[in-house]
């Protein structure tokens, strides 16, 4: 069967590879719509961590199940479902205490293993989460909620709060909503015009910054005087990231979502003087799957607005590095395959 695979970075190349053979507890599942996210677009680049080449990309996968397997979990054949990537031992602390997204020696499908860049793939049957009502593309991307919801999750956000979302590509976009759907005041930052107007426009935000040196001024002008209690910072630019510990408010929560290669610093007497949480954000839990899945049925979360770009699998190794990698104008692109 066709298969994708990332050489080396800037390289795909087209292969044949075997249909996958099922072990104990694994369901067959055929790949309709794959997510393109910044994980790709940073294996791409060679600026991913935890990755190695070759590897065949895609975690963002609206499947169908072909044969359920031998523990199906109430699956059907032509079920349609979203999968979680996320492959967790189930018995190091992170999993005895709930917390299987960042698992001791977690494997991410399409990063630590082969993906979905094939017509089919073998996916433990248990980490696919069924929708009668999504289609493919919708299913696609419960994955990159999923992102956003978790870090909602970690910032425990409320009503009372004044949330800042800093980033509005992809995983900032997923943040908003979920920032949203709390009901706290909500304000997005951003380098670039032409995003914030997508939030403005798109998703109804009200409260939009250009990052710079007023900043801080025009959160405190949102926040009736007030810096926000919530930082929630998804650049994975280090400069950003760093700069978040003057923009909370005292006894306010910083959250992490965006990732780089390398290290933060902060001023230690800053961070305790405002007595601040900070907090990594990492995947997402099962339960966020299927709560994403019961809010997109329900309309209260439309990701139709954020795609900007379509092809199919076999164009993947002339249109990604032409039409995607680094270009500003993407905001998603789904993988027809």
């Amino acid at each position: 069967m066709l298969q994708i695979v990332l050489e080396k970075p800037g390289q795909f190349l087209t292969t044949d590879g075997p249909t996958p053979t099922l072990a104990p507890g694994e369901a067959l599942v055929r790949v309709h719509r794959i997510g393109v996210c910044g994980t790709d677009l940073h294996a791409f680049a060679g600026h991913q961590p935890f990755f190695s080449y070759p590897r065949i990309l895609g975690h963002e996968l609206g499947v169908e199940v072909i044969d359920p397997g031998s523990d199906p979990q109430d699956l059907k054949v032509g079920d349609r479902c979203s999968v979680e990537p996320y492959l967790n031992c189930g018995h190091c602390v992170a999993c005895r205490r709930g917390k299987p997204n960042c698992c001791a020696s977690l494997n991410v499908i399409g990063v630590h293993r082969d993906g979905g860049m094939r017509p089919f793939i073998a996916i433990p049957a248990h980490k696919l989460h069924r929708s009668a009502k999504l289609d493919y593309e919708q299913l696609a991307l419960i994955e990159t909620l999923g992102i956003g919801a978790h870090a909602i999750e970690r910032a425990e956000g409320t009503s009372q709060d004044f949330v800042l979302v800093i980033g509005a590509g992809p995983i900032g976009l997923s943040v908003i909503q979920f920032a949203r759907i709390t009901g706290a005041t909500l304000a997005v930052m951003d380098v670039s015009e032409t995003r914030l107007a997508f939030c403005r426009d798109q998703l109804g935000v009200i409260h939009t910054v250009i990052a710079g040196a007023d900043a801080t001024a025009q959160l405190k002008a949102i926040g009736g005087g007030d810096l926000p209690t919530i930082v929630i910072d998804a650049t994975g630019n280090p400069t950003s990231m760093a700069a978040t510990f003057e923009l909370v408010a005292h006894g306010g929560r910083i959250v992490f979502v965006g990732l780089f290669q390398g290290d933060v610093t902060f001023n230690d007497p800053n961070f305790h003087r405002r007595e601040l949480t900070l907090c990594a954000s990492r995947n997402a839990l099962p339960q966020t799957f299927r709560d994403i899945i019961h809010l997109v049925e329900a309309g209260r979360i439309d990701t139709r607005p954020w795609i900007t770009h379509r092809f199919a699998l076999a164009e993947t190794p002339t249109v990604f590095p032409r039409d995607i990698a680094g270009n500003p104008a993407v905001l998603k692109a789904i993988i027809a395959v």
